[in-house]
């Protein structure tokens, strides 16, 4: 995967999306509303859980002059989690590791050759994506840590929802016939229908 200009602190990470408010801004916990991800990452995936690990090293070093006085903190709040661990009844984050992006902008979300996907049903918790993150340090609260902001996001291909709203194609099977008043039902039109 070629990937554009990145600074030392931001990585595009191949994953699978769940908890994807990524359409519309929800509030967590009554914070403020944001778009968000969780990323999923098979632990088998080295190479790419490397690239984060480098990246949030980086924004370690980058937070340490900026925020944190000069030096890093002790019992640090990472944003890479263990799935098995942090979400052991959820069969989906299994032998994985996962992180949770958040941007108060909305991601711009693309398809495989950098279209626009307008349709929010087109993208989704389930499916297969690039996603851009850009890891930075915080103190707030007392709680110091490196967070990982959402950048954009190329979905790769579709995978099983894994919560949600269905699609009408799965739902429906198409209705043969005009939308003239005759009984296209057969049978199965209840009484109050006829």
């Amino acid at each position: 995967m070629a990937n554009k200009t990145m600074s030392p602190t931001k990585v595009v990470i191949p994953c699978r999306l769940s908890f994807a408010n990524i359409w519309e801004p929800k509030s967590i916990n009554g914070g403020d509303e944001k778009y968000s991800v969780s990323c999923i990452i098979p632990k088998a995936d080295k190479a790419t859980l490397a690239k984060i690990q480098k990246a949030i090293e980086a924004a370690k070093e980058d937070a340490k002059g900026k925020k944190w006085g000069g030096k890093i903190p002790p019992n640090l709040k990472l944003p890479l989690r263990d799935g098995d661990i942090d979400r052991p009844d959820d069969e989906n984050y299994a032998d994985c590791m996962f992180l949770n992006a958040t941007s108060k902008d909305a991601p711009q979300i693309v398809d495989r050759k950098v279209q626009p996907i307008l349709d929010p049903m087109d993208c989704g918790s389930g499916d297969y994506a690039n996603v851009s993150v850009n890891f930075y340090g915080f103190s707030a609260s007392g709680n110091r840590g490196i967070a990982a902001g959402l950048g954009n996001i190329q979905k790769v291909r579709t995978g099983e929802r894994l919560a949600g709203k269905t699609s009408a194609a799965s739902d429906f099977d198409e209705i043969e016939g005009e939308d003239d008043g005759t009984d296209v039902f057969g049978e199965d039109l209840p009484d109050y229908l006829k």
